[in-house]
């Protein structure tokens, strides 16, 4: 069990993907659950290796196409879910939900040619409404404190600061009631979910 900080008070329903819009550089843009197919993995394999590196932030995403593949086959894992923002057949951006203990991590990641076009806003809302449609409860996240555009998004999405004491903020949001996360999951909602 985690001792990380959540709200008390669930968040407003995401929409679930798929879900499609018109971005600030007028592209069609469409976010879509991954669903394991060969043709979306490459394109994310694609995507990341030409990831600018003063975009990456904590170590992710790795360099080089080896280290990419290892690194998606850890987070398309079928215990995550993931979506990926679309602009035609190219990968725009991609966010992850990774399982941790009574948690999940989120990861969110725009390529720099589709950064500051209200893409990223879209994909982490349908990430969030694809959790909340598998009952995922509680999703956390860490963020530079010093990315001001990030930590403004996910204010605005509903995470709240649990913890500030390094350089790096950790966030916290409660997505589902914990009853429903557990009627998703088959389990009992009397179990303690170790942040009371």
């Amino acid at each position: 069990m985690s001792d990380r900080g959540y709200p008390d008070a669930v968040a407003d329903e995401f929409p679930p993907p798929p879900t499609a819009f018109t971005d600030r550089e007028d592209r069609e843009i469409e976010v879509r659950p991954y669903e394991g197919d060969e043709a979306a993995r490459e394109a994310l394999v694609e995507m990341y290796d030409d990831f600018d590196p003063a975009d990456r932030a904590q170590g992710i995403p790795p360099g080089g196409e080896e280290r990419i593949r290892e690194w998606l086959g850890a987070i398309l894992a079928d215990d995550c879910y993931n979506v990926i923002a679309w602009c035609g057949d190219e990968a725009a951006g991609h966010a992850t939900l990774v399982p941790d203990g009574d948690a999940y991590e989120l990861a969110i990641f725009v390529h720099q040619e589709y950064q500051r076009a209200g893409i990223g806003t879209h994909l982490i809302r349908g990430l969030l409404g694809h959790g909340q449609a598998n009952g995922v409860a509680k999703v956390w996240l860490t963020v530079e404190r010093w990315n001001r555009a990030a930590v403004s998004l996910y204010k605005k999405i509903g995470f709240e600061t649990s913890d500030a004491e390094s350089f790096e903020l950790e966030m916290g949001l409660r997505l589902c009631a914990a009853e429903a996360a557990a009627e998703e999951a088959g389990g009992s909602a009397d179990e303690p979910d170790g942040d009371e």
